[in-house]
């Protein structure tokens, strides 16, 4: 039996709350809000206060969230992201919880001592939204330009491409590793 809370989910589903009006209020949101922090769109002066143009930022961020409703492709790629960026938060807090129990009473603070820890933590975290990211476009109806890349890197492993990247990749590493200042150098 359907619960009456299970009907109006489906029933906001017909509607459109998910394909049309919660896109449109996230992209809106976060766009407008970028350009209220940036001011890219310039100032208007208030008194002593130069504050941003606020009509000019909600026709810009209501323009981007029209386009982004208008493109299927988009609102499919936000509606299957999002769910897995929620469950990415959720792990998070649960492990800085599961880490924050092992510190003394108080507050807890990742100091200088433990940057490299926040820099390769903040890393991972953006290779996985990444992923998540690249996992949710759909290059066809039925395989992700995630599933696309591995397909390809595992049967052309040995390929003139995935070994060029492979290499590119370890290249990189090496002179960002190389080339990396050290610790209690003084820049000349």
């Amino acid at each position: 039996m359907v619960s009456p809370l299970q009907k109006a989910v489906d029933f906001f589903k017909e509607f459109g709350l998910f394909d049309v009006v919660l896109p449109f209020l996230l992209v809106f949101t976060v766009v407008f809000a970028i350009l209220e922090k940036t001011k890219i769109l310039g100032t208007e002066k208030v008194g002593n206060d130069a504050l941003p143009k606020r009509n000019l930022n909600a026709v810009v961020a209501f323009v981007f969230g029209m386009l982004v409703i208008a493109a299927n492709k988009v609102v499919d790629a936000i509606n299957t992201a999002l769910p897995n960026i929620v469950f990415l938060v959720v792990i998070i807090i649960s492990f800085l919880m599961l880490v924050g129990s092992l510190y003394k009473t108080g507050e807890f603070d990742l100091n200088e001592k433990e940057a490299a820890w926040k820099t390769a933590f903040v890393s991972i975290i953006f290779v996985l939204v990444v992923l998540i990211f690249t996992g949710s476009i759909k290059k066809t109806p039925d395989q992700s330009y995630l599933s696309f890349v591995i397909g390809y890197a595992i049967e052309n492993f040995s390929g003139t491409i995935v070994t060029s990247v492979i290499f590119l990749a370890i290249a990189v590493g090496a002179i960002i590793y190389v080339t990396r200042p050290t610790k209690g150098a003084q820049p000349e």
